[in-house]
């Protein structure tokens, strides 16, 4: 990865009478826009993600999504969808006089950079994939239940707040209350379901992640908003990234995903990559889900630099 940057320009944007979004800007004011998707959703950005870009080479435009990171307010999930997401994208694009951008997205990032590429293809010069989600019941049934076979011990912590009773439907046990009218409550579960993530990211154990991912400014961004854009199945249409795959195959592509990706597992990868066969195709044999895994890293690394000297993927 590229040495740490600061951004050299950053700002808040009202989108609506609610949520206003923090963005940045790092690298070549005059470079090659590109954009950057964070995960979740609602786990908002990291200054390692800057890292990811040649700051010679690109302009990098990063933000937080609406309800986390720096945009305000933290948790909100009123006027959350991602249509409105897809809007926000344009707006900013909007305000920085951007033509055009390489997409660059992982996890739920690469839900809402296929989302945002479907709706708008002319605006995308490529797409840069990782650990890819599509937001289908079977996915998020996994999340839920499934990662238990890999992960008992988190799995179980995660469980043991909610009374055997409701344990059949986790995700709408959590909801109850993640959005509840108890701030303590909303929080306390907002931190259990940030740790039981953090805990399934790597190939091998970082617990430092797993409490960074339990604290407040993590954990009630992306427990608050995974349990609503679950609940909603993102605001998609059955199956609706498949199968509109077509808007965005004539555009290059690299979709870079961990063999062993309990969190989003790689069957997801290996769809999309069937239903859009011109894109690059890596399995990278030794990594999980997380971006900053080092076979994962150097690949997506690889990618930006590919795309900065060829302008393909």
């Amino acid at each position: 990865m590229y040495p740490p940057i600061e951004p050299h320009r950053t700002g808040m944007l009202p989108v609506d009478d609610l949520h206003t979004l923090y963005w940045e800007e790092c690298g070549n004011p005059q470079g090659m826009p590109v954009l950057f998707l964070h995960g979740g959703p609602g786990s908002g950005l990291s200054p390692k993600h800057r890292q990811f870009f040649d700051p010679r080479h690109y302009r990098i435009v990063l933000f937080d999504q609406r309800g986390a990171g720096q945009s305000t307010p933290l948790g909100e999930v009123r006027h959350n969808t991602t249509p409105l997401l897809i809007q926000d994208i344009e707006q900013l694009r909007v305000l920085l006089g951007i033509e055009q951008w390489l997409v660059f997205g992982g996890s739920w990032g690469s839900t809402l950079a296929l989302a945002y590429g479907q709706a708008h293809p002319e605006r995308c010069t490529g797409f840069v994939l990782r650990g890819i989600f599509l937001c289908t019941p079977a996915e998020i049934d996994w999340f839920m239940h499934g990662m238990q076979w890999f992960f008992p011990e988190a799995h179980a912590r995660f469980v043991e707040p909610i009374p055997a009773a409701e344990r059949g439907d986790l995700l709408k046990a959590y909801a109850q209350r993640l959005f509840s009218d108890d701030p303590a409550e909303n929080l306390q579960a907002a931190r259990t379901w940030g740790r039981y993530e953090g805990s399934c990211l790597h190939l091998l154990p970082h617990p430092e992640v797993a409490e960074a991912f339990g604290s407040e400014a993590v954990g009630l961004g992306l427990g608050r908003l995974e349990a609503h854009y679950f609940l909603n199945q993102a605001f998609f249409t059955d199956d609706q990234l498949i199968r509109n795959v077509g808007r965005i195959q004539h555009l290059p592509a690299v979709i870079v995903q961990g063999r062993y990706d309990m969190v989003c597992p790689p069957r997801s990868a290996w769809r999309l990559h069937q239903a859009w066969p011109s894109a690059t195709f890596q399995m990278i044999a030794d990594a999980g889900h997380a971006a900053l895994e080092p076979g994962i890293a150097a690949a997506l690394v690889a990618a930006t630099d590919r795309f900065r000297d060829t302008g393909t993927l």
